[in-house]
């Protein structure tokens, strides 16, 4: 399974972890697999059919680069980053 870093702010949907584990093959099911475990990750990470503006995947320390169509493998680290706001 894949673990997933959860940040800060989404960690009100996973009862405050920090680091939950769930299968997927890809962004697209990793999301699909927070939400049916995490009631509420999946609206946050996306809009409709794409990542949400503002968030950001890194899988093992790259960043993605294909969006929701992005593999992970079953012992990956993925990180959802949520931009930084301010100036």
């Amino acid at each position: 399974m894949a673990t997933v870093h959860v940040p800060p702010m989404m960690q009100k949907f996973t009862d405050g972890e920090r680091l939950v584990e769930v299968e997927g093959t890809n962004v697209r099911l990793i999301i699909e697999a927070l939400e049916a475990k995490y009631p509420g990750t999946g609206k946050w990470l996306r809009e409709g059919s794409q990542l949400r503006p503002g968030i950001a995947v890194a899988i093992d320390g790259e960043t993605a680069t294909m969006g929701l169509i992005q593999s992970v493998g079953p012992d990956s680290e993925v990180h959802f980053i949520p931009a930084i706001g301010g100036g």
